[in-house]
């Protein structure tokens, strides 16, 4: 018999998952090209080159024992996270060292850690709807209590004056997700400033650290010249989860970081805790061979004009059909609004035309409908005369 926690996890699994093993079931029946699988954020663009050629030379020229052991300390290789720090610092002006990030298992993975590190049993942690719902499962897995914010489906910033009313004694931590699956808004500095001031208001209120925890994997994925503000030059009690999944499309291999600036309170403990957590959940530490070939990689991107290609084309497509959705400034989502206030009899009738969508209810935003566009651009062209289908079922 399996915990009682768990038979509600796995009541409440993913439904993005599900759409995804529904369309490996569609595509074995009326085959792959005539299924539009739109379900999964798993990016279709591959890696640089650089990244097979620092793999082969690793491989070629290191240690094997060393390049597939465990690492001295769970935070990961020393040199890999001084050159993380200095990378960052470089970029965002920042003045990180070694001893402020830790490598995990892709942002998923540093995720579990600091709230891991941060919570006690009914600790509250505050999100902003839409979010990603695998936040609920995170939170819960540490006795947490997740907090919603309230979708503003008019533009997608977060709901500021809202927020400042769910922000109680109890509340240790608040997570944003910019660009945001699953809208691809990214949150202004204007927007960052407001919340910061909000939450340093509310940390002198209770006499209590409020900790702001970025999650990052879509930060090199934004469009048409938009900054992504860095978050740590804004609020004091920042820490930021990173993933290469997508900035390397590597979401297999499951390599990311937590960084823990000084300038947080009690970052000792919370750096040695961060640590500890890593061992005691099973991750030891994070894939030793994928922290080199980042190492490597550091100024490496993906190239994301494929992505902006499939965003224009399936963008312009919809709104030409009558939906209605906002322009996404980043990752590779569209937020769709449902014709029917059901999104998920939406999502059923899109399923006739083997159209696979997301119910936004997933993301605690009932009404809409996410379309991952990480897709071939064959795909997006090929789905749209279905969407015109779709679209005249629903006038």
């Amino acid at each position: 018999m399996i915990s009682k926690k768990m038979e509600n996890m796995v009541a409440n699994s993913s439904a993005i998952r599900a759409m995804f093993e529904e369309g490996n079931r569609l595509a074995k029946i009326y085959g792959a090209e005539n299924v539009f699988d739109f379900s999964l954020g798993n990016p279709n663009v591959p890696a640089p080159e650089s990244v097979k050629k620092a793999i082969i030379e690793l491989l070629n020229e290191e240690d094997p024992v060393v390049l597939h052991g465990y690492t001295n300390s769970n935070a990961g290789y020393e040199d890999v996270r001084q050159a993380v720090a200095e990378s960052l610092n470089k970029r965002f002006g920042t003045a990180f060292s070694s001893r402020n990030i830790t490598m995990t298992v892709g942002a998923a993975g540093g995720l579990n850690v600091i709230l891991k590190a941060l919570l006690n049993p009914g600790d509250e942690v505050v999100v902003f709807a839409p979010y990603f719902g695998e936040y609920r499962s995170y939170v819960n897995n540490y006795d947490g209590v997740l907090v919603e914010v309230s979708p503003n489906t008019s533009d997608f910033q977060p709901k500021l004056d809202e927020f400042e009313g769910k922000i109680t004694a109890k509340t240790r931590a608040v997570i944003v997700n910019t660009p945001n699956n699953p809208t691809g808004v990214v949150y202004s500095e204007e927007t960052i400033k407001k919340m910061a001031a909000v939450m340093e208001k509310k940390q002198e209120e209770f006499g209590t650290d409020i900790y702001l925890i970025s999650d990052e994997p879509y930060r090199e994925l934004a469009y048409d010249g938009v900054e992504v503000p860095y978050l740590t030059k804004y609020y004091a009690n920042t820490i930021v989860g990173y993933s290469y999944s997508k900035s390397l499309s590597l979401p297999g291999e499951r390599i990311g970081y937590l960084v823990i600036p000084d300038e947080a309170a009690d970052s000792g403990n919370l750096i040695s805790a961060a640590n500890v957590a890593t061992r005691i959940l099973g991750f030891v530490n994070a894939p030793t061979l994928q922290q080199k070939v980042v190492k490597a990689c550091l100024d490496e991107k993906t190239d994301i004009s494929f992505y902006n290609r499939n965003r224009e084309t399936l963008y312009n497509g919809l709104k030409d059909l009558g939906f209605e959705c906002i322009k996404p400034e980043g990752a590779f989502y569209l937020f769709v609004k449902s014709p029917v206030a059901d999104e998920k009899e939406f999502c059923a009738a899109a399923k006739k035309y083997n159209i696979l969508l997301v119910p936004g209810s997933s993301f605690g935003c009932p009404g809409y409908v996410r379309i991952a566009y990480c897709v071939a651009y064959e795909t997006i062209v090929n789905s749209l005369p279905k969407f015109a289908q779709l679209a005249e079922e629903y006038k």
